[in-house]
């Protein structure tokens, strides 16, 4: 069987081959970047593995022989997963492999914020030894309101480490009862409440159709002046234009950003150079067990589909490898 990458970001795939050719496959790897290289690639395939790739429905329809598709990561919304459902190709994705990683980096942004590291390290590079901001723009978490967007697994490892720093943590999960959220040491509220009342909000839901764009003008208008945002989700979750008119107006005080609508981020954008802005290039999935944890799981279910199985974490319904006339 050939199993096929369309695109990495690592520094080789010798991790990869060794896991696939030791289950008796081959390995094809490419840097897709147009629509008819990734058709041209896939369309023999019989596992395919994809990082940022679009994989739209026109490529999909090209997968003659492909029995999975995985993605490298969490999020799966760059493949058309009613297109694969279609085709009957199960789409897997590896969900836990960052978890500690992205809550570790969401509280480094919220103490970032809070606490004007940033803003500090700038200025005493400028030759200043001074409180850089009003004493007001110093904050501490536990006179803050919290307000968590999505409360699967990363959402809940953020909310146990801001426990301890004595905060009001609000919580809003459409799929995640009450009685869970309050037995996790939070308060259970509406998303209209958390918007409006968050003096720092915090976003962990996936990029579906109900969620794109969920930071907006509108919803921006109506959080507090001088609130925080910190996005390590997914860039689409906020209308880009409108958050950078927030900044810039400081109805906003800050963001901190590790994920951007789009990736990656124009090098002339203003997100790039706003003082009160915190960004990373879509980073804060990192560390070396998280790396690893995240390429063995790719090439594993890639192996288990091409070997004729249904593999782990299947997130379009398909219940059934895919079937052949």
């Amino acid at each position: 069987m050939n199993i096929v990458i369309t695109d990495y970001t690592f520094p080789d795939l010798a991790l990869e081959q060794s896991i696939i050719e030791k289950a008796g496959h081959t390995l094809t790897a490419q840097q897709c970047k147009t629509e008819a290289e990734l058709i041209s690639l896939v369309s023999g395939a019989d596992a395919v593995i994809t990082q940022f790739a679009k994989i739209n429905a026109s490529v999909i329809a090209a997968m003659r022989k492909a029995r999975v598709i995985v993605r490298y990561g969490i999020g799966v919304d760059n493949v058309d997963l009613e297109a694969a459902r279609t085709m009957g190709i199960p789409v897997s994705n590896i969900p836990d492999y960052c978890i500690d990683e992205v809550a570790d980096h969401t509280l480094s942004y919220i103490l970032g914020l809070t606490r004007q590291v940033v803003t500090h390290t700038a200025d005493l590079r400028e030759g200043q030894w001074r409180l850089a901001v009003p004493v007001p723009e110093m904050k501490a978490l536990r006179d803050q309101t919290i307000g968590v967007i999505g409360f699967g697994r990363i959402g809940r490892e953020v909310v146990s480490r801001l426990i301890p720093f004595k905060g009001r943590i609000l919580v809003h999960d459409p799929v995640v009862s009450a009685a869970d959220i309050t037995a996790a040491g939070a308060t259970a509220a509406t998303l209209e409440d958390i918007i409006s009342s968050a003096d720092i909000l915090t976003l962990h839901c996936p990029s579906t159709a109900t969620t794109r764009q969920l930071i907006n003008a509108t919803s921006l208008a109506k959080m507090k002046p001088g609130a925080l945002l910190v996005n390590v989700a997914r860039g689409d979750l906020v209308d880009t234009p409108a958050l950078v008119q927030a900044l810039q107006s400081k109805h906003l005080a800050a963001a901190a950003l590790d994920v951007f609508d789009p990736e990656p981020l124009p090098a002339d954008h203003p997100l790039r150079s706003l003082p009160n802005v915190i960004i990373a290039p879509h980073i804060a999935s990192v560390s070396p067990p998280a790396v690893r944890k995240l390429r063995e799981g790719a090439a594993t279910r890639a192996t288990i589909a091409a070997n004729g199985e249904l593999p782990p974490n299947v997130v379009n319904g398909i219940t059934a490898p895919r079937q052949f006339a």
